[in-house]
């Protein structure tokens, strides 16, 4: 699965507990009618591939939903989810599409004249 839109925030890593669990969260707003602000965290090793990604960069994220039960000290469960990024690449904007010369449209080529009758099947194979 994956996530695509503008970076709203870019986090800092934080550490967690005497084994040194690490996790770096990053907020993107889709670019839709109805505009979300999706929340990913990235963690242990791939908090460092948030380290060249800033506000307003347009970017697409591939993600895991991670999902997990809890049972507080009453007996109650509780359930939990999370979005989980492994990879991030930055997505190229429109307008740069822009420096492409334009196609021309098709009645801007002549047909061919010099088709011969008997050519029609001269295929090599």
């Amino acid at each position: 699965m994956e996530v695509q839109g503008r970076i709203k925030m870019v986090g800092e890593t934080q550490t967690f507990g005497s084994n040194g669990f690490r996790k770096r969260e990053i907020v993107v707003t889709t670019e839709e009618q109805y505009p979300q602000h999706i929340m990913v965290e990235f963690v242990q090793d791939k908090t460092d591939l948030l380290n060249s990604y800033q506000v307003g960069q347009q970017v697409k994220i591939n993600i895991n939903l991670r999902g997990r039960e809890w049972v507080n000290p009453q007996g109650e469960t509780k359930y939990f989810n999370s979005i989980q990024g492994w990879r991030i690449e930055a997505v190229q904007s429109e307008a740069s599409g822009e420096n492409l010369p334009p196609v021309p449209p098709a009645d801007a080529f002549e047909p061919a004249g010099d088709l011969k009758e008997d050519d029609h099947d001269d295929l090599p194979f």
